[in-house]
């Protein structure tokens, strides 16, 4: 059965040739959709014989759903350009397991890397999200933010999507803040409202459960820290959607 892989890029020459090279190992054909980046990604890319489109950013969800329509075949392998295929993953697929199962859409857990660092705590371990699907039945949400992909039926595999999402802090804490506003106008788009209380609760709980109850105590001052950035980030989505609220009363 032949697989499709799709991405979503911009300004990704860092991550894209390996992202790629993964891909075709599993897959009989590529598809990048491309945001307008202004690095060299699209020339990696085409001279990696993948098929580039240019569009400009739609959003996580509505960016992906453009792009299936450019895929050929069924089985949708949908990555970002700074995930790579674990071994484990790649077995998974070439052992053709999933033909002959009742599910549409598989979820791998993510090996989330600052740098090169492993962050497999305060909740970032396992992280599964769905990047394996029949687009027949299942297909990315429309959110703009934080995509979720539906279908008939859903299952989890344990096996592993390398996520080399971050450099440093400062890159992690710019992009926090950037997804924070989009989340934050989602969720007023939807009907979400919250009293001023929400991002004291929230954020106080965000902590608690990373630094606690997913073992961000017993990584030193890592777990601290990114307790800390998820709480901070959590306070901050509830109090741009706060904002939001009251611009949206005058």
């Amino acid at each position: 059965m032949k697989i499709s892989g799709l991405v979503i890029t911009y300004n990704e020459e860092k991550h894209i040739e390996k992202c790629i090279d993964a891909l075709f190992r599993v897959c009989d054909e590529v598809i990048v959709i491309d945001s307008l980046s202004s690095d060299n990604t699209i020339k990696i890319a085409e001279e990696k014989g993948v098929k580039v489109i240019s569009q400009p950013f739609l959003g996580d969800g509505p960016q992906r759903i453009f792009g299936l329509p450019y895929c050929k075949n069924d089985w949708i392998l949908n990555l970002d350009a700074d995930e790579i295929l674990a071994p484990d993953a790649e077995e998974f697929i070439l052992s053709g397991k999933y033909k002959n199962q009742d599910f549409d859409a598989y979820a791998f857990s993510l090996y989330n890397y600052m740098g090169d660092k492993l962050i497999d705590f305060s909740g970032w371990y396992p992280d599964r999200t769905v990047r394996f699907f029949n687009k027949k039945t299942a297909s990315p949400s429309k959110d703009r933010v934080h995509q979720k992909v539906t279908g008939l039926k859903k299952t989890n595999v344990n096996v592993h999507i390398n996520h080399y999402a971050w450099e440093n802090l400062d890159q992690l804490i710019l992009k926090k803040n950037l997804y924070t506003t989009w989340h934050s106008q989602q969720l007023f788009n939807q009907g979400k409202r919250v009293s001023s209380f929400k991002p004291f609760i929230n954020g106080l709980v965000s902590f608690i459960r990373c630094y606690f109850f997913k073992k961000g105590i017993l990584n030193g001052i890592d777990g601290i820290t990114i307790a800390s950035i998820q709480s901070f980030f959590t306070y901050m989505k509830y109090s741009k959607l706060i904002k939001i609220q009251k611009q949206n009363k005058k």
